[in-house]
């Protein structure tokens, strides 16, 4: 071994705002399909139905790229209420394409008998 470690690239992104408005309002924006589709368009869904949903604190659903090769993903908004009656606003991105699953690595070796074919 060259003692160089490899890092496994992140499939998550991660991002958190802190809004002025109230729990409620935010999940009425994010929750009710006329006010998402403001800022969320339906095109940009795999399916405009939620994938799973805990009323006023986590929403996620299901996209899909417009481009080729139209991978999936799934984004889950998540809301709690901050110290000064807004709301902390937490997003996640992650990949879920089972296109990009890698096969588990197996074993170089397999600790089997090698067999050789006689000519």
């Amino acid at each position: 071994m060259n003692g160089i470690e490899v890092e496994e690239q992140a499939k998550d992104i991660v991002l958190e705002y802190e809004l002025e408005a109230s729990p409620e309002k935010v999940w009425r924006a994010i929750s009710i399909p006329a006010f998402r589709e403001k800022w969320l368009p339906k095109r940009q869904l795999a399916d405009a139905e939620p994938v799973s949903s805990t009323p006023g604190e986590e929403i996620r659903y299901r996209m899909r790229d417009d481009e080729p090769p139209f991978l999936e993903s799934i984004v889950a908004f998540q809301l709690r209420p901050n110290a000064v009656g807004g709301t902390r606003l937490r997003i996640i991105h992650e990949l879920a394409d089972a296109r990009l699953e890698r096969p588990p690595r197996r074993a170089a070796n397999t600790n089997r008998f090698c067999l050789m074919r006689a000519a």
